[in-house]
């Protein structure tokens, strides 16, 4: 018989860290309080959930990386918005960011829900930074506690 293991969306327990970028705050608060949001509908604790903010998007693959290696959290959520404007500036963070929260991901093995909005306006970010149903936040805070408890079903 084949047997199918599935990450049960159930945030009991999971000690998890959010990082949040200061920058365009208008979109992040919205991606926080929708992250924050789908962790308590799901079980999830205060005491268990830390949130740490950054100045800006570029700077959330740095404290990936530092908390990642703390051992402290079971998994991370990473929230900030780049939005494209009339220079290369755009690619160079999003590359960046992208790059550096994988290698996070790689070095330390540890789930990180991927909540970096990258559009090409404000109207973009803002439908993506909504209700929870459209709120990339929740979305990805839901999808580190799914991947935390299939990782917890895995043979070590």
């Amino acid at each position: 018989m084949t047997k199918i293991i599935e990450g049960k969306l159930d945030a009991r327990g999971i000690k998890l860290g959010i990082i949040v970028s200061r920058f365009n705050n208008f979109i992040t608060e919205k991606l926080l309080d929708g992250a924050l949001e789908g962790l308590k509908s799901h079980g999830g604790q205060d005491d268990d959930i830390t949130v740490v903010r950054v100045p800006g998007a570029f700077e959330i693959p740095l404290l990936a990386e530092r908390m990642a290696a703390s051992g402290k959290y079971d998994a991370l959520v990473c929230l900030g918005a780049v939005i494209r404007g009339d220079t290369p500036h755009f690619e160079y963070v999003s590359d960046a960011v992208t790059r550096g929260i994988g290698e996070a991901i790689s070095r330390y093995r540890i789930p990180i829900g991927f909540g970096v909005l990258t559009t090409n306006n404000v109207e973009q970010a803002m439908e993506r930074s909504g209700s929870k149903d459209a709120n990339k936040g929740y979305e990805a805070a839901l999808t580190a506690v799914e991947m935390i408890n299939v990782i917890r079903q895995l043979p070590e």
